[in-house]
């Protein structure tokens, strides 16, 4: 397997009020990880708040979890900035923290030309001189890289992969193929969007970076083993127990849900940074309910899965 592919694992980042990392809730995020057995971890990511952390509390985030992980599993950090010099020396500590690889989305306020993210992506990636994938999300940062972008950049030295949104028309096989028609040579190509997460890897997706893996990563394992062996029956089945927490995942956004998640499962009084409120009453009450529903599901070592770790 390369870097990026897999099950790539998402972790919140848990933070007290004021945005200082909680040192042991982080470490026994990336344990439980770890234990799990998945392919990798994506730190500071959109589910790990990266854009309400200070260049410190990254740095400090990526010390942490680097040395939790100790090398038992790969570790991709994201370092997206809207700034370019920032976002090259963030690529730079993430580097000499212990990261393994690295994700760049093109955070934005004015709206960004082609040429600008060109540069953009090209100067980090030489400043962190690790492989580093591009985040497609347009969502997030109002700007959706073409194919013909994708392949220019693929052309980049250290460019290795791309993380992309689910396609609107839901046809992965023709995205993929039309991707790695014009893509250099074992460039990846992964998705986020974990309610798609089953039929991307069924038509043949490279990875699955997920969200709900980052609490979760026994019965994400068992989805994307079953979808990833092309399994259509299993993973349907697996899938089909996820689908209250997809629907909450689209109805709230996964962030939000997953530190309901987080406090149900841990209790660790973590919660979004201001001005993102967390779910109350009924809300995650509704979280609550989901969860169970995976309770039954077999994570990949074949041991009972546990919703109370």
């Amino acid at each position: 397997m390369t870097l990026f592919s897999g099950l790539s694992a998402f972790p919140l980042t848990p933070t007290d009020p004021a945005g200082r990392l909680k040192p042991d809730s982080m470490a026994r995020h990336i344990e439980r990880l770890c234990a799990a057995g998945v392919d990798s971890i994506g730190l500071l990511g959109s589910t790990g708040s990266y854009a309400y952390l200070t260049a410190a509390e990254r740095m400090r985030t990526v010390r942490v979890a680097a040395e939790a992980v100790a090398g038992k599993l790969p570790l991709i950090v994201g370092v997206g900035a809207l700034r370019t010099d920032e976002a090259e020396q963030l690529a730079r500590d993430a580097a000499m923290a212990g990261a393994d690889g690295l994700l760049l989305a093109p955070m934005s306020y004015q709206k960004l030309t082609d040429e600008e993210v060109f540069q953009h992506v090209a100067a980090v990636a030489a400043a962190g001189d690790l492989p580093l994938c591009i985040y497609n999300n347009p969502g997030t940062t109002n700007f959706a890289f073409s194919h013909k972008m994708i392949a220019r950049l693929s052309r980049l030295p250290r460019v290795t992969a791309v993380k992309m949104p689910l396609p609107a028309d839901g046809d992965f096989a023709a995205e993929l193929a039309a991707l790695r028609s014009v893509t250099a040579a074992g460039f990846s190509v992964g998705y986020s969007g974990d309610w798609g997460a089953r039929d991307a890897l069924l038509a043949g997706a490279d990875a699955w970076f997920s969200v709900v893996a980052g609490l979760l990563p026994g019965p994400a394992l068992q989805l994307a083993r079953a979808a990833g062996s092309r399994n259509a029956g299993l993973s349907e089945r697996i899938d089909r127990a996820f689908h209250p927490l997809w629907a909450l995942f689209r109805q709230f956004g996964s962030f939000r849900v997953m530190y309901a998640l987080a406090e149900l499962l841990d209790n660790d009084g973590i919660a979004p940074l201001r001005p993102v409120l967390p779910l109350a009453g009924d809300d995650r009450r509704k979280v609550e309910a989901a969860l169970g529903q995976l309770a039954d599901i077999q994570p990949a070592s074949g041991r009972p899965a546990s919703i109370s770790i």
